[in-house]
């Protein structure tokens, strides 16, 4: 992939992310309160799908990428997991146990949906 093709394909990721670090570094420099900064990147990061922008370039950089960005995902899945453990133990305790059950139970079927789903778009190709 030569330079301009990478600059022609990558044009909104890269405007997007320069214009997300300029405004935190004026904001700062500005002296707005961090949190303030913070929610703000959050909430354009995850509208603009900023995120996933920043993530396809970084699983471009050969052999380290992958492995860079697993790193940083799977942490945030462990912390999501237990927090849903967590309150899925509170809601037990307070005797929401039928509803607990009740989401499990969709959220199995879903994932089973989504597997089967998978395989048969392997197995049954629409070329």
């Amino acid at each position: 992939m030569s330079k301009l093709s990478f600059f022609k394909s990558y044009r909104n990721i890269l405007i997007l992310w320069l214009g997300i670090l300029t405004a935190v570094v004026i904001s700062l420099i500005l002296g707005v309160d961090q949190k303030i900064i913070v929610f703000g990147t959050l909430l354009i990061g995850l509208f603009t799908q900023a995120f996933t922008g920043l993530a396809t370039l970084i699983v471009m950089i050969p052999v380290a990428g992958p492995l860079i960005l697993k790193i940083l995902t799977i942490p945030i899945f462990w912390i999501i997991n237990a927090l849903a453990y967590l309150v899925s133990v509170l809601a037990i305790r307070k005797g929401y146990g039928k509803d607990i059950v009740n989401s499990k139970v969709i959220t199995l079927a879903l994932l089973v949906g989504t597997v089967i789903g998978y395989i048969l778009g392997h197995l049954l190709p629409l070329r």
